[in-house]
């Protein structure tokens, strides 16, 4: 499993000597806190910028999503890192997301990130399933949907070299809230909404493979 320190020495965030000497010190535990909650900080500033990266390079760029940018430009996208690794405490903070959403109208849609769990896709599978089988025991269904991304994205019947997985592959596993009025509201006023997935099918098999996968890694940069 990913560590907070292994993720860290992946997005080049450093840490002095002596804060991985006081990380390594079990009596030092207040000053411990400090600096986690200040690497989480940095991370979180770090993932959110990829992520933003990830949305223009590849969700708006690509035209998967032709009502991306309008969110991007009305800065209505919440982006919420979650360092959990408990399954328990990940539906906490997704429950969390949902009251969020009752009570600020401003926000169009949520991006839940979790650099640090369900990097295993059918892992992530079962906590999509879990975070669905919440949205309706909550009373949610027809008010929120969820939309999944998640850097090992497979698509049924579908292999792992296929690039048309890229429509749906992100640099960190995450979950995508939408106000299900919204999404109708979008769908609507499309004049071809029903072409969309086939369409982008066709541009992710025309660029190929490395093309995708040369994209997705350029948002780390």
């Amino acid at each position: 499993m990913k560590t907070l320190l292994s993720l860290a020495k992946e997005l080049n965030i450093s840490l002095s000597p002596q804060e991985r000497s006081i990380l390594e010190d079990t009596t030092q535990e207040t000053s411990q806190k400090a600096i986690i909650n200040s690497l989480h900080s940095k991370l979180s500033n770090k993932i959110t910028d990829i992520t933003q990266q990830w949305i223009q390079k590849v969700v708006i760029d690509c035209n998967f999503c032709p009502f991306a940018a309008r969110e991007v430009r009305l800065d209505s996208i919440r982006y919420q890192v979650i360092y959990q690794t408990d399954l328990d405490k990940i539906l906490e903070q997704v429950l969390q997301e949902y009251h969020r959403l009752d009570k600020d109208e401003n926000i169009a849609t949520t991006l839940l990130i979790f650099p640090l769990a369900v990097s295993d896709f059918y892992d992530y599978l079962h906590l999509v399933e879990l975070s669905e089988r919440l949205l309706s025991e909550q009373g949610y269904d027809g008010i929120y949907q969820i939309a999944s991304f998640h850097p090992q994205y497979l698509f049924a019947g579908s292999d792992q070299n296929d690039p048309s997985n890229y429509t749906n592959r992100s640099v960190f596993p995450m979950l995508h809230f939408l106000r299900e009025n919204s999404v109708t509201n979008a769908v609507d006023s499309h004049p071809d909404i029903d072409s969309v997935p086939q369409k982008n099918i066709e541009f992710t098999q025309t660029k190929g493979l490395a093309f995708m996968q040369q994209l997705l890694q350029a948002c780390k940069n």
